[in-house]
């Protein structure tokens, strides 16, 4: 799946957005690395709210108004070059009818006519040795923000 780049100090404010605006409806939080073995959640959150407190003891997850996960947020400098991700995922339907999820590369324009919708979009980080994966429904909008590296690396925000 197709990922574009926020830049980190944006961070919060992106999450704040998509949050507020967007509906959730799944949380996974692992040890970086451990290619789905050490699962801290992996949790629905139909008919449930997430949100976030940040302070200067870190980030604080919380569903239904009640502490999930803390990030003491070891380390986490504006200094850093990336941020959150937000990822699609996109399914092309086949004469099966169970269709086939489409692997693309960086780079890609978001709105490309020729892809299918998004599905799901995936807000991603990792903070403290752990990957965060929020799932939402349907497609968050991006927007070109400004070059990370250019000619090739972009940075986006959401709309």
């Amino acid at each position: 799946m197709e990922q574009y780049w926020m830049p980190r100090k944006l961070d919060f404010k992106n999450l704040r957005h998509c949050l507020d605006n967007y509906q959730t409806n799944w949380l996974y939080i692992r040890l970086k690395g451990s290619s789905g073995g050490t699962v801290k959640i992996n949790q629905s959150l139909e008919n449930k709210c997430l949100d976030f407190r940040k302070n200067k003891s870190g980030l604080y997850l919380l569903v239904d108004s009640e502490e999930v996960f803390h990030f003491p947020l070891a380390g986490y400098t504006d200094k850093h070059s990336k941020g959150f991700s937000l990822a699609y995922e996109r399914i092309q339907p086949t004469e099966d009818g169970i269709g086939r999820m489409i692997m693309l590369g960086t780079g890609i324009d978001p709105y490309d006519a020729k892809l299918p919708e998004p599905r799901r979009s995936f807000l991603r980080h990792v903070l403290d040795d752990h990957l965060l994966e929020i799932f939402f429904k349907g497609r968050i909008p991006v927007k070109f923000h400004s070059w990370w590296q250019e000619p090739h690396w972009k940075y986006w925000t959401v709309v």
